[in-house]
């Protein structure tokens, strides 16, 4: 074990491949929190109903399919930069000139081709996270992974507040064509870093033909498991550990506006609980997983993922009753919305970090980028299902009872534990 004062330790958490991680998970989250957070705001303050917000949400496919075009982005290069930075950077510039493209748009009007934007923009997104995952991996030392897999999240974590806080309480004072292009420039900062940073010392080199490329990593992945209906148990899982929670937070700016609460006070107290109480999560989870090991992990933080989404239905059990202003002040109105979310967001931070942990576990280092863009692939799945369908659930009933909906719908991930983590089985490192 390093201790604390060995320079080891202090050079491995604070080292140029760390800033490295920081960037270029701000930059990975930026797109994603555009797409599931501002844009639905957005799309609810110009009057569109539930349900054209939520199927705005199948857009999110590429997320889900990605896996079919990552062995491509293995096997061929961009002629300048390298093999990894040359796809970050030409994937950094789209999302930028395609997410300013947003600010000559005007929902009302040309629905169709904001759905082209946002449909492009994830994509890009998508196929940036493609090559981030691969380039961290081939990046990192092995006693660097745990760290700089958690400065990556964290970061992606912290991009939230740009569209799902900064955003929304830019939204109040000037108009929306403003907001867009502002948010845009913050891909700068994916831009800049992929500029300075190097292609990885230690790169993995690429296949030799682009049907090595598809083909291996799919063989590799279900003769590694030696139970080929493991492994289909395995991608089951992958889709429903974190439906239940994926469902609930899907629609949740719309469920704020009409709870009552402004964009200013959502972008300010729910925006701010929800990224701090994500953050406070995944690092209480990283540490704890050291004790626990992986497969624990998922039992003891899947059930907290669950019981977190039990705020979200007390929250809405609160509309329309005086006990807002239970304390006598103005604020006291916030106290339930930022207690909700927190609760919510604990859960979310501390199932994800088992999760990523459980998925770089599977991957085979020679396959980073197509294993890992399958597994989670699979994982955004739910999200992507949920966010189309949850308009439709809410209007049908109401947001109390979609919460104990959710609720249930988290349970079959957790049963799924018996056949693909069991809780007594041998422990492995989280960086293995």
């Amino acid at each position: 074990m390093v201790a604390f004062t060995d320079k080891r330790f202090w050079t491995t958490l604070f080292n140029r491949r760390m800033l490295v991680c920081l960037f270029t998970g701000f930059a990975s989250g930026l797109p994603l929190y555009i797409l599931i957070q501002q844009v639905p705001a957005w799309l609810r303050v110009e009057g569109i109903d539930l349900k054209t917000i939520g199927l705005f949400a199948l857009i999110g496919f590429p997320y889900t399919w990605k896996f079919l075009w990552a062995p491509f982005m293995d096997r061929y290069s961009i002629p300048f930069l390298g093999r990894r930075r040359g796809w970050m950077l030409v994937t950094q510039l789209a999302l930028m000139v395609l997410i300013a493209s947003l600010a000559f748009v005007k929902p009302a009007e040309s629905l169709k081709l904001l759905l082209v934007l946002v449909g492009g923009i994830a994509f890009f997104s998508a196929s940036q996270d493609i090559v981030l995952d691969a380039y961290r991996r081939e990046l990192l030392s092995d006693n660097e992974l745990g760290v700089g897999n958690s400065y990556f999240i964290n970061a992606y974590k912290i991009s939230s507040l740009v569209p799902g806080s900064l955003a929304l309480i830019l939204a109040d004072s000037m108009p929306w064509s403003t907001v867009n292009l502002i948010v845009a420039a913050f891909m700068l900062v994916g831009v800049v870093t992929t500029l300075i940073c190097n292609e990885p010392e230690h790169a993995v080199k690429a296949p030799e033909r682009l049907v090595d490329a598809i083909i291996n990593p799919f063989i590799e992945f279900f003769s590694k498991s030696r139970n080929f209906s493991k492994a289909w148990a395995i991608l089951i899982f992958m889709m429903l550990y974190k439906l239940g929670d994926n469902m609930a937070v899907a629609l949740e700016t719309p469920f704020f506006l009409d709870m009552g609460y402004s964009l200013t006070e959502i972008g300010v107290v729910a925006k701010a609980c929800k990224l701090w109480a994500a953050v406070i999560g995944s690092i209480i989870g990283g540490v704890v997983m050291i004790k626990l090991g992986i497969n624990r992990a998922l039992w003891v933080f899947g059930v907290a993922q669950i019981f977190s989404i039990l705020g979200y239905a007390g929250l809405a059990s609160l509309e329309g009753q005086d006990v807002f202003n239970l304390f006598g002040q103005s604020w006291s109105m916030l106290v339930p919305l930022g207690a909700a979310v927190s609760l919510e967001y604990l859960g979310v931070g501390l199932g994800q970090v088992a999760l990523i942990a459980f998925m770089a576990r599977l991957c085979n280092t020679e396959f980073t980028a197509t294993q890992f863009a399958l597994l989670s692939s699979l994982a955004a799945i739910p999200r992507t299902l949920a966010s189309a369908s949850t308009g439709f659930l809410i209007e049908g009933l109401g947001y109390e009872q979609f919460f104990m909906l959710c609720f249930a719908c988290a349970i079959p991930g957790m049963l799924m534990l018996f056949v693909v983590a069991p809780w007594n089985e041998k422990r492995e490192s989280v960086t293995s």
